[in-house]
């Protein structure tokens, strides 16, 4: 079984067809990069797997069409939780899978940004991994693939699991992580459900613990006996999740822990942990009740109902940070930015989700700390009014009209039809700003790049931005500033109405954090009276499920 090599360079074409812009995460057997796909001008997932030496051409197209045809099985089984597979291909001795785009970060980046999750966050997305199994095991189907590369934590939204297909796809035990295996798929034995339960044993594991149960070797072969021979290392930081994760890393498939007693347990941390947000009884049957209501259910009621198993990543985010004091035309600009999600590890690890996925960002030198979410009965009546990004409106789908804008600063965005750049202000070496529009279109998406952010993003809005906002006319702000997530960085939003020639506007910002001092942040303006209508509020969902900070070189 052969390695993938990681030389394959950015911006590259993939079949004629697929660029690869930034490689997001890498394990043993497999990179994923975010890509575009040219002919259709769409953002996607590219993820590259080694297949076995001496395959085929038949043996691996029948890989890349039982991939497919798995991704579109598990999507009506559990929707809104599984990525679909637009497209598999064999090309250079791999398999290529390209994906949707996922709003979110892979919990293995996470996890190498920030290092191990207390007990009760790394609960929270077993939990949610948990439902997905659930609803695969109902049907006779087993992922067997299932590593930190494979879950995609999201801002918005139900955590996502990619890589249904692969396992069986080959002769081989296991394509990709070998140190995720079960100890029966080491054997290469027959697998069932109960592999898929010793993976989310590994995968909590290495949640606390900061590495897996068992570690990579050079060759597949080599970790895989080691799963299979070796003793585990006990856990030291697993706490009151030690007993789940040893009872789910047994090495008799039949002595490991149920899925019913494994939620329990999990549920149990959370319930016993003071700042955990998710109630337990909320995640349970979520991928049932969303087939149920089918896959018309709307993104914003997936928000409040199948969207509760989330663990937001805490991301942060500011508008222009030490800027002038004033209105958007104050701000400072900047030069041309490459800022990337891989490159700067600046997000929090993850957090607890409740239904707006938010968490609080404490102070810290490069990366966020996580604190207790503010309770639902702490958010302003008027914030239910506000614009929520559907988690499931992804670029992968835009709305007629919208088109992907790759602006040369280093970002990009789907705009509406017409639209174009109205003005950009610069300041060398510290900012920029980029404001959008149309002709007789009263609405303007502006994007601030800064180099000068703080660590706090909430006190950010407050104590940079907002003593300035407050010489324009009309100002007030609307609820409170909220820490959230955005694209695993630490992020905040801030929503206020203030008077523009005589005229009522109302604006939304959301700004987050790169690390490193750079931010982005995100300002949509629209007249008052169109705030709640339906083209204002698909066009704000629209920016912020598409935005994306530019790739670096």
């Amino acid at each position: 079984m052969t390695m993938v090599k990681a030389h394959v360079s950015t911006h590259e074409l993939i079949a004629g067809r697929y660029r690869l812009l930034d490689v997001v995460h890498r394990e043993t057997n497999r990179v994923s990069w975010y890509g575009e796909d040219v002919q259709g001008a769409r953002p996607c997932l590219v993820t590259r797997i080694g297949l076995p030496p001496g395959l085929g051409e038949e043996e691996a197209c029948q890989a890349a069409d039982r991939v497919v045809r798995m991704s579109e099985t598990m999507a009506a089984v559990c929707p809104g939780r599984i990525a679909t597979v637009v497209d598999a291909l064999t090309e250079g001795g791999s398999l290529w899978t390209v994906t949707e785009w996922i709003d979110g970060l892979p919990l293995g980046q996470l996890m190498d940004q920030k290092g191990p999750f207390s007990p009760a966050r790394a609960a929270t997305i077993g939990l949610g991994l948990l439902d997905v199994l659930e609803s695969a095991h109902g049907e006779g189907i087993t992922h067997g693939e299932l590593s930190p590369g494979q879950l995609f934590v999201r801002a918005r939204g139900p955590l996502v699991v990619t890589g249904f297909g692969l396992a069986g796809a080959t002769l081989v035990p296991r394509l990709a992580a070998p140190a995720y295996a079960s100890p029966e798929q080491a054997r290469d034995e027959r697998i069932g459900p109960a592999a898929d339960l010793w993976a989310l044993g590994a995968i909590l594991y290495t949640m606390v613990e900061g590495r897996p149960p068992y570690r990579d070797r050079d060759r597949p072969e080599g970790t895989l006996r080691g799963v299979d021979r070796l003793p585990l290392r006990t856990p030291l930081r697993a706490g009151p999740l030690a007993p789940t994760v040893q009872g789910l890393l047994r090495k008799d498939s039949r002595e490991r822990l149920t899925r019913t007693t494994v939620r329990q347990a999990l549920t149990r941390v959370l319930d016993e942990d003071p700042h955990a947000v998710l109630p337990a009884p909320r995640l349970r049957r979520a991928c049932a009740a969303a087939r149920h209501i089918g896959p018309q259910w709307s993104g914003r009621a997936m928000a409040a109902g199948t969207a509760l198993a989330v663990v937001t990543v805490a991301v942060a985010a500011l508008a222009v940070t030490h800027q002038l004091p004033g209105t958007e035309d104050t701000s400072a600009g900047g030069p041309p930015a490459q800022p990337s999600v891989s490159t700067a590890p600046s997000g929090e690890d993850s957090g607890e989700a409740g239904d707006r996925a938010t968490a609080t960002a404490g102070p810290s030198t490069g990366t966020a700390s996580a604190a207790p979410a503010p309770s639902p009965s702490a958010t302003p009546p008027s914030r239910a009014a506000s614009p929520t990004p559907s988690p499931t409106a992804s670029v992968d789908a835009l709305p007629a009209g919208y088109r992907v804008y790759r602006a040369p600063e280093g970002f990009s965005v789907a705009l509406p039809k017409g639209w174009k750049r109205l003005d950009t202000r610069q300041q060398t070496g510290v900012a920029y700003r980029v404001t959008f529009g149309a002709d007789g279109d009263p609405r303007t998406l502006a994007v601030t790049y800064s180099t000068r952010a703080g660590t706090d993003p909430v006190a950010v809005w407050r104590d940079d931005v907002e003593p300035g906002l407050r010489n324009d006319a009309g100002f007030r702000r609307i609820g409170a500033i909220e820490a959230t997530t955005y694209q695993g960085y630490e992020a905040a939003d801030m929503e206020w109405v203030s008077d523009v020639g005589g005229d009522q506007v109302r604006t939304f910002g959301r700004g987050f954090l790169l690390g490193g001092h750079r931010s982005f942040s995100l300002r949509w303006t629209t007249p008052a009276a169109d705030w709640e209508k339906a083209a204002s509020r698909q066009a704000l969902d629209t920016f912020l499920s598409t935005f994306r900070p530019g790739s670096a070189a």
